[in-house]
């Protein structure tokens, strides 16, 4: 069996350290990476990164025309630019390329336009892609519904330039059905990638679950991840939670 094909969507810092966690790994061939600007313009990401061979063309938006994905075809095709990628890949949707989309934040109209293209190809999006941090909403749902009257509070703590509340953070309490301004706390230090904690208080005990991202690599973990997932799947809408649910659910000991 042949590697599988990757395009990138995105050259940011996060996209840089994705692009190379897909280099490193056998089971990948990077065919190209699309950048908004022409900086870079038809060098390879690979060279840019400091590997010596090349792969991962660089291309700008400017270049994608109706041929772009025909004429230099992948398998599967992972999105780390910003909302308004969603726009540049619709012919790739329509010849049923799968998408991985781990944007922290979409427009409504932009998200509709992403789960239209799940009509022709299968779509997985997920705001923070890391494995933990799925893993982490998934166990926090079940803990819920184990220990429905419990007191819960989330704490998410990020690097001092980080001035917004985390986006994951307001996922976690979206699905945990909490009021944000209520139950979310946010610490902005030095020295700190991204920490996630759900603290669980009970009489006479708590539970805490948290996760750490030590470095931006762990997104291109949860994009391979997806990427093995979704090649071969139908077209349909997909999210890195019901596949770690459905994982929990096959997974469960029995005593």
């Amino acid at each position: 069996m042949g590697k599988i094909r990757i395009g990138i969507f995105g050259f940011g810092k996060t996209g840089k350290v994705v692009a190379n966690e897909f280099l490193q790994d056998s089971l990948f061939t990077l065919v190209w990476v699309v950048r908004k600007g022409d900086t870079d313009h038809q060098k390879y990401a690979s060279r840019l990164l400091g590997h010596e061979f090349d792969a991962g063309e660089i291309f700008s938006a400017d270049d994608i025309d109706d041929s772009f994905f025909r004429e230099r075809p992948v398998d599967a095709l992972v999105d780390f630019s910003d909302s308004t990628g969603v726009y540049l890949y619709a012919k790739a949707a329509q010849a049923g390329i799968p998408i991985i989309s781990a944007i922290s934040q979409y427009e409504q109209e932009e998200l509709e336009i992403l789960k239209s293209y799940a009509e022709f190809a299968p779509v997985l999006y997920s705001p923070n892609i890391t494995l933990g941090i799925n893993v982490l909403m998934v166990a926090a749902q079940i803990l819920q519904k184990i220990a429905p009257h419990a007191d819960i509070e989330i704490v998410e703590e990020h690097f001092k330039g980080k001035k917004e509340v985390s986006g994951t953070a307001k996922r976690i309490a979206n699905v945990l059905s909490l009021n944000v301004e209520e139950h979310l706390n946010s610490i902005r230090v030095g020295g700190i990638v991204g920490r996630h904690e759900i603290i669980f208080g009970m009489p006479n005990q708590t539970i805490r679950l948290s996760h750490e991202s030590i470095s931006r690599a762990a997104f291109g973990q949860g994009a391979i991840f997806a990427v093995n997932f979704l090649i071969g799947k139908s077209p349909g809408m997909y999210t890195m939670e019901t596949i770690i649910a459905e994982m929990f659910r096959q997974n469960i000991p029995v005593y």
